[in-house]
């Protein structure tokens, strides 16, 4: 049973919106510039970005929204590929402010026990603020704790292991070393990076590394074999609709009431899951007439491009209804 991830995500809107209080809008402004900038470098794993309150509140403000709705996205593809399942136990390794953790909670219902890591401690503090705030138990009553996220981390044994927006920050020792020590102690595991070229690289060194571990991919693959892209040529990657605030309006201009977060990930688990028979791994195209997919298929079949007519009457219906990162074709009606 799912909880409705519209209220959950309005609910986290609503209270990051008390955050800047107090914080000059050109001073929170000024602290995104810095911290994006920063982000966009090379962080060694001892010398967290966010330094103190201020810092954490701008970038939250900021950036919670956006990394909310792409763990969301990518939960979702797990959810799917194991419908009859939901965690007891999550632990989200560089969590920070705990945008995972709410991801999460607006996916499964149920009891649950969740443990927040990461090396920032006004991070931890300000996630910890926020869950207070929250009407969810299971927020409530998550477990903050300070960690240094490498090659060092040493996790508890849990159902579902969330990495989200870390591995980017990572030395590729310490990014090896996570992603193992994920590997071992969750049933489930999902990693999520920014949608870029360099991003996509990272989750599919990752999903070998998960691969080679034992865990099966449950999305947004078909399959556990390679992958079928050609580095260099193109990259795997997915969409999340956002409400923009005024801070994301006043940082990068423009007026549109909502931005796209542009994300890659991986799923994989140590228990059996029904991966989609195909994914859609791009916008489709609506012609008169006509529906364009581009789908990553079953092992063997790699990239194809499937035009869905208007004869195909209800298959066309469900493709003009079809969003990129959906499974394809869509399970049939109960």
């Amino acid at each position: 049973m799912k909880f409705s991830a519209p209220t959950s995500a309005e609910t986290l809107r609503r209270t990051l919106g008390g955050l800047l209080d107090g914080l000059p809008p050109k001073q929170a402004a000024a602290a995104v510039e810095r911290l994006i900038a920063s982000y966009r470098g090379k962080t060694p794993t001892d010398a967290p970005v966010l330094r103190d309150r201020s810092d954490v509140a701008a970038y939250a403000a900021y950036r919670m929204p956006a990394t909310f709705e792409a763990v969301r996205g990518a939960l979702d593809g797990l959810a799917e590929a194991a419908p009859d399942w939901a965690p007891g136990s999550h632990v989200d390794v560089g969590g920070g402010t705990g945008a995972a953790t709410w991801a999460v909670d607006a996916t499964w219902d149920g009891p649950r026990e969740t443990t927040v890591l990461d090396w920032a401690e006004p991070a931890l503090a300000l996630g910890r603020e926020l869950a207070a705030a929250s009407t969810s138990e299971v927020l409530r009553a998550a477990a903050w704790r300070r960690a240094v996220i490498g090659s060092g981390l040493t996790l508890p044994e849990a159902d579902l292991v969330t990495v989200s927006y870390v591995l980017g920050e990572l030395t590729p020792a310490a990014r090896t070393a996570v992603v193992a020590e994920a590997a071992r102690a969750g049933q489930a595991v999902v990693l999520i990076e920014p949608g870029t070229p360099e991003g996509y690289l990272r989750i599919r060194e990752a999903r070998d590394q998960l691969i080679e571990a034992g865990l099966r991919i449950a999305a947004p693959c078909p399959h556990d074999g390679t992958c079928p892209i050609e580095v260099g040529q193109d990259w795997c990657h997915f969409s999340a609709r956002v409400s923009r605030s005024s801070l994301h309006r006043q940082v990068k201009g423009g007026s549109l009431p909502y931005e796209d977060e542009k994300f890659s990930y991986v799923a994989a688990t140590r228990f059996p899951t029904e991966p989609a028979t195909s994914r859609i791994t791009r916008k489709p195209q609506i012609r008169k007439g006509l529906v364009l997919l581009e789908l990553c298929g079953p092992e063997g079949s790699g990239l194809t491009r499937v035009n869905v007519t208007k004869r195909q009457g209800d298959l066309y219906k469900a493709a003009r209804d079809a969003d990129w990162g959906q499974a394809w074709p869509p399970a049939p009606q109960p």
